[in-house]
């Protein structure tokens, strides 16, 4: 009779290595889980065309992939940036866009605090040290007591509230600014600053925004220049917010004395990454802040579960949208 089936959910990409958690969860559902590979917008649109719901880690999903794909209902995605969704056109087009944001909060504060004192107390530097021979704690001066530090959160949501707390527990002075200056950044224990008053001030620059236009290259060549030449870099949030070429740039000149990585605009890294990757003030790590066995199997049952929702007629647990038109 044409059409598409009413339950049939694609995986348009997905590095994970299995989908078991996500199928136990649509099978007994009687959904039909599909998983593809795609990496273009034609991709999308060839292995989407019978799918209500896009559950969606990478692939481009576009306008155009959206105007293709008339039947879908939902595109959640694998974790909680949605920079390669074009939310304003799924939006225009009644389809509902959703995030896992919950899932991997923990960790991630975690992993921004752990790159955070690897830079601070040496660990990286002495490590190397050791393994060449030396056994001299001054490779690493001058080290700085934290208590006597600033720690500047940039993107007060819920990840860079948990630095913060996490930082504050370490005897560090808290200070916050956000691009979304609508969030109460002083309920949440953080001093809210300007973003110069907190360049200006933090000893440690810690990222924890959303990438979107307003936000790529949001630490570019004049942000680096304001910092204090003692001061580190810390993203664990999207490459983009970052300007590599100015962070290598300001490292080189000694702008700034170190920075700790787990994201790059482009991963892996090419070009100006690899050169960060390699740089001796530089600690970086695989996009892997998001990780534990616990969030993993949450990230994964959850998109499936707001598939589902969808699917049977209710709104999702975690939209970053609201349609035009009802999700049909």
């Amino acid at each position: 009779m044409g059409g598409a089936p009413r339950r049939t959910v694609l995986i348009t990409d997905c590095d994970h290595g299995t989908i078991d958690q996500e199928q136990a969860v649509l099978t007994d559902a009687d959904v039909t889980l599909r998983l593809a590979s795609c990496r273009t917008e034609d991709d999308v649109i060839r292995e989407g065309v019978r799918a209500s719901v896009l559950i969606n880690q990478y692939a481009p999903i576009t306008a155009r992939v959206l105007s293709a794909l008339p039947c879908v209902r939902l595109v959640v995605r694998y974790g909680v940036g949605v920079d390669n969704i074009d939310v304003p056109a799924a939006t225009e087009r009644g389809v509902w866009v959703a995030n896992v944001p919950d899932y991997g909060t923990e960790e991630v504060a975690d992993h921004a605090i752990a790159l955070t004192l690897t830079v601070l107390r040496g660990i990286a530097c002495l490590d190397r040290s050791v393994r060449a021979g030396r056994w001299d704690y001054t490779d690493a001066r001058p080290l700085r007591r934290l208590s006597t530090l600033t720690f500047g959160v940039v993107g007060c949501g819920a990840i860079g509230t948990a630095a913060g707390c996490r930082a504050s527990g370490l005897a560090m002075r808290v200070v916050g600014a956000d691009p979304d200056p609508s969030r109460p950044a002083e309920a949440s224990g953080i001093e809210k600053v300007s973003m110069a008053g907190l360049l200006a001030q933090a000893d440690v620059v810690s990222l924890h925004a959303f990438l979107s236009a307003d936000t790529e290259g949001l630490i570019g060549e004049q942000a680096l220049a304001a910092m204090k030449p003692s001061a580190v870099l810390i993203n664990t949030a999207r490459g983009g917010l970052v300007d590599s070429v100015a962070l290598l740039n300001a490292l080189e000149a000694g702008q700034i004395a170190a920075a700790g990585l787990d994201v790059l605009a482009v991963e892996p890294p090419e070009a100006a990454g690899s050169r960060l990757a390699g740089h001796p003030r530089v600690v970086m790590t695989p996009h892997a802040a998001w990780y534990s066995e616990e969030s993993f199997a949450t990230l994964k049952r959850e998109v499936a579960r707001e598939a589902l929702r969808v699917l049977e007629g209710h709104q999702p647990r975690s939209p970053v949208n609201s349609p035009l038109r009802p999700a049909r």
